[in-house]
């Protein structure tokens, strides 16, 4: 099949026409849709006479429909071809009815499925591409969903805050000192057993790292002074010592014979950049998961992400469970050499979009404004003063990323009916994620954050992890530095007074300006069971079944 072809029967009827307008269509040099016609009408499929010299009237005349027999075609392959190669044809430039056709029979591929050897598999679709499984490297929330199914953490930390064990099922812990005692027999996915020494060795890479470096620093050693157990040493206190340890870029790992090793409850078994396929670990320390394989596929965005039986129709009953997308926040890189510097420049700009923030909604209707700030249900009424507009002696730069990019264009609209130039510059998201030095090309761009676990520590570590908007602002600004500080002696049950007065102090500086507040609704087939959201507002793998159906007449 050639999507060109189809997307020439898609526009171009029977009958007269020019070559430069063909041209134009398919989007090919002249030199190029010559070579393509001549092709395609010695396969039958139209017949064509050029018109002579440039400009002239050329003749099509369709003798076969494409699309019905390209229809046929990709039916076949959705039945008998995996799903990772079959999803490619929903790319094609179809007529809205066959698209809607396709659509379905494809759907149809994806939910929970049993086959006679009583592998119990769930598909989904994926819309994004996996950046990255390495628990070092994630920064993004669709890598850590994966990181969260496969890795373990040595504890646990609950949304108020409370740690319990996960690889350690002990702590001992001092001002200056942190004793983990280990599980016995826990197993990475080759069969090998986790030692104190694996342990050791994760924890300091990641405290060398350069994301971690600074959550790192109060932490001078990590030791073993026997079997199954590991110490932390931070003379100068770490108030925050064991909350660290149960985030997931924590997660205990090894590296053998260049394949990364966790210890969850599910496995890698294969991984490229059309499929990942997840399997059950059946020496798993913990309870066994109830599925036995989960097959990630990359599909094109207007799939729908609903997780359901695959004998579950369209028609049949969802419920939709509610979670947590993030915040959208405005910063302004007020250590640059711009007119972003100037303080009444950042206030005016911080007035604008408070003044313009309940029109957010028609960006998108899953967002709401958001004035009270990152910390969701203790937030402050933050009221910018109205202030006059200032003179600018070139435009604002505005940097964005393609998820990003609709709110972006509202916001450069919104400054610029205030009288404030714009300049957007739209970069990649692996460019734009890692943009965020003193280097950094921008006067203000829109941050999305979502908070991993308890608020309070996800908090600090927003502020100072090494991929943080404020990395290069914290050390530009006296006030900033001294406040951020205090963390490492402040008790961690004292830590939320301190996040608003951070907080307050970056709004009130109009360095960031709180923007909207994200919810997703993700639907469900009634079929399936034990639906728990875990971290980042993702589903749990590791509990959710599908209760099989019986026929209560054949009960003996």
């Amino acid at each position: 099949m050639d999507k060109l072809l189809l997307k020439l029967w898609r526009f171009v009827p029977s009958g007269e026409t020019r070559k430069e307008d063909l041209a134009d269509i398919l989007e090919l040099s002249s030199k190029q849709t010559a070579r393509y016609l001549k092709k395609w009408a010695e396969e039958g499929w139209f017949r064509y006479t050029a018109g002579s010299g440039r400009g002239k009237v050329s003749t099509l005349f369709w003798l076969r429909d494409a699309e019905e027999v390209f229809m046929e075609h990709a039916v076949k392959i959705m039945e008998q071809e995996p799903v990772e190669i079959s999803s490619k044809y929903l790319l094609f430039d179809w007529s809205d009815g066959a698209k809607q056709l396709l659509l379905e029979r494809f759907r149809s591929k994806f939910g929970f499925s049993q086959n006679s050897g009583e592998i119990a598999k769930l598909i989904i679709p994926r819309r994004y591409k996996l950046a990255t499984m390495h628990p070092l490297e994630m920064a993004d929330v669709h890598s850590a969903h994966f990181v969260s199914t496969v890795f373990n953490r040595l504890v646990r930390v609950d949304d108020t805050g409370n740690v319990s064990p996960e690889l350690a099922h002990s702590w001992d812990l001092s001002w200056t000192h942190l004793r983990l005692y280990l599980k016995k027999g826990v197993k990475f996915h080759d069969g090998s057993i986790l030692t104190a020494e694996d342990v050791a060795e994760c924890l300091n890479r990641m405290r060398t790292y350069p994301n971690f470096k600074e959550l790192w620093e109060p932490v001078i050693s990590i030791s073993v002074p026997a079997p199954l157990v590991v110490d932390l040493h931070f003379p100068g206190g770490c108030s925050y010592c064991l909350h660290m340890l149960g985030m997931m870029n924590s997660s205990i790992f090894k590296e053998s014979k260049g394949i990364l090793l966790g210890s969850g409850s599910f496995y890698v078994d294969d991984s490229h950049e059309l499929k990942t396929v997840l399997r059950a670990f059946e020496d798993y320390y913990g309870e066994r998961p109830l599925l036995d394989e989960i097959e990630f596929v990359q599909v094109p965005k207007d799939i729908d992400i609903t997780y359901r039986s695959s004998e579950t129709s369209e028609t049949e009953e969802t419920f939709l469970v509610e979670s947590d997308s993030g915040v959208g926040i405005v910063f302004m890189s007020s250590f640059r050499d711009s007119p972003i510097r100037r303080k009444e420049v950042r206030d005016f700009i911080h007035y604008t979009i408070a003044k313009q923030r309940p029109a957010i909604t028609e960006v998108d209707p899953r967002i709401l404004p958001n004035g009270e700030g990152l910390l969701v249900g203790y937030g402050q009424n933050f009221v910018p003063p109205r202030v006059p507009l200032p003179q600018l002696e070139r435009p604002i730069l505005l940097k964005t990323t393609g998820y990003l990019e609709d709110t972006a264009i509202w916001l450069k609209d919104v400054l610029e009916q205030e009288g404030i130039p714009v300049e957007l510059v739209v970069m990649p998201f692996e460019k734009y994620m890692y943009d965020n030095g003193p280097d950094q090309q921008a006067d203000l761009y829109i941050h999305g954050e979502v908070f991993e676990m308890n608020q309070d520590f996800s908090f600090f570590y927003f502020l100072i992890n090494g991929l943080s908007p404020l990395r290069p602002i914290i050390p530009d600004n006296p006030q900033l530095e001294q406040l951020a500080m205090r963390y490492r002696t402040t008790p961690f049950e004292n830590w939320h007074s301190l996040n608003r007065e951070f907080e307050g102090t970056l709004v009130e500086n109009s360095i960031m300006v709180p923007l909207y507040y994200g919810k997703r609704q993700i639907p469900f087939s009634a079929e399936l069971t034990n639906v728990n959201i875990s971290h980042f507002g993702y589903v749990d793998f590791s509990k959710l079944w599908v209760r099989p159906k019986i026929d209560d007449n054949h009960i003996m």
